[in-house]
């Protein structure tokens, strides 16, 4: 459902992300309890617009912090669904003027936060929305599309960017824009993507050789198995990986304009998580820009602590 705010001006608040001066507000609805209000929304986001404001308050970068950056711009996929506060802070932490940006909102997201975030947009030259936004299902297809939305409004940019890496609106930085340059630059990746995976295991195999049905903006379902899928296009051997990525330029406008690229994507409609499959797969086939035919789990990409296996993995969030 919808939430409503209590409308009162906030125009003395200090909301600096998660300030304590942003404490809970009444309910105005049964279901929802907030921990805290969504202050930046609130106090930042309505109109008049306040750039400035902003650009100051919130302590966003403004100015290139050396050559070397400059040289070597990112460009960034930021897909998000909530959590204002959060997406401001990845984007704080992420931000360089000389970098660009495209942020996927959730077709399905509210009204007030889809226009919060084209607010946020306005105030920065290399921030914009995705021209087309998809309404995602976790393991869809679509979120598989909306990274590739981004991918080509990205093409279109003038920013001569160098590599895209995509993150999600939960995601936080370990690494400063010039550790990351640095990172991309280094003798293994400088000429290669980064997509870790591996052969698809065994019990990885049933989500491309059944039909899944996306059930749009909610879940994926299988279709049974006596729904069973023809072999991928091109004699692709099929890997698993993770959907996060580091991809060079090149590597993107083959995504984009090559046959088997295009006929992998059309196969892996009615596949579960085809982002999980889809770049790794890629990034083995030797034609492709970048390519890594011999990779496998490499690429401190990500750190992610899934909550299944606490304790056996890693120890939880400490």
């Amino acid at each position: 459902g919808k939430t409503s705010y209590v409308p009162r001006p906030l125009h003395n608040l200090n909301c600096r992300p998660l300030s304590e001066n942003c404490k809970i507000l009444p309910p105005t609805t049964s279901y929802t309890k907030w921990e805290r209000a969504e202050c930046l929304e609130l106090s930042y986001f309505t109109k008049p617009l306040n750039c400035s404001r902003i650009q100051s308050d919130l302590h966003f970068i403004m100015e290139s912090l050396s050559k070397e950056e400059e040289d070597y711009p990112l460009a960034f996929i930021i897909t998000i669904h909530k959590d204002l506060e959060m997406f401001v802070r990845l984007l704080r932490a992420i931000y360089a003027p000389h970098n660009i940006y495209c942020v996927h909102i959730d077709a399905k997201a509210p009204q007030d936060y889809r226009e919060s975030v084209e607010r946020l947009a306005e105030c920065f030259p290399n921030v914009f929305l995705a021209s087309v936004s998809e309404t995602v299902a976790y393991a869809g297809f679509s979120r598989l599309k909306a990274d590739i939305n981004c991918m080509e409004d990205l093409m279109r940019s003038p920013v001569k960017w160098q590599k895209v890496i995509n993150l999600c609106g939960q995601d936080f930085p370990v690494q400063s824009n010039l550790e990351l340059v640095r990172y991309m630059q280094d003798t293994e990746w400088r000429d290669n993507n980064m997509t870790p995976g591996v052969k698809q295991p065994e019990n990885m195999r049933h989500r491309t050789r059944e039909k899944y049905i996306e059930i749009k903006g909610d879940y994926v379902a299988a279709m049974g198995r006596n729904h069973k899928k023809a072999p991928p296009p091109h004699d692709l051997e099929i890997y698993f990986g993770t959907a996060y990525y580091s991809l060079q330029r090149a590597f993107v406008e083959y995504v984009l304009t090559s046959s088997v690229a295009k006929d992998l994507l059309e196969w892996s409609k009615d596949t579960y998580s085809p982002d999980e499959h889809y770049w790794v797969t890629l990034n083995h086939v030797k034609d492709a820009p970048g390519s890594n035919i011999d990779a496998g789990w490499e690429g401190n990409i990500r750190a992610i602590k899934w909550r299944d296996q606490e304790g056996t993995a890693h120890q939880g969030c400490n």
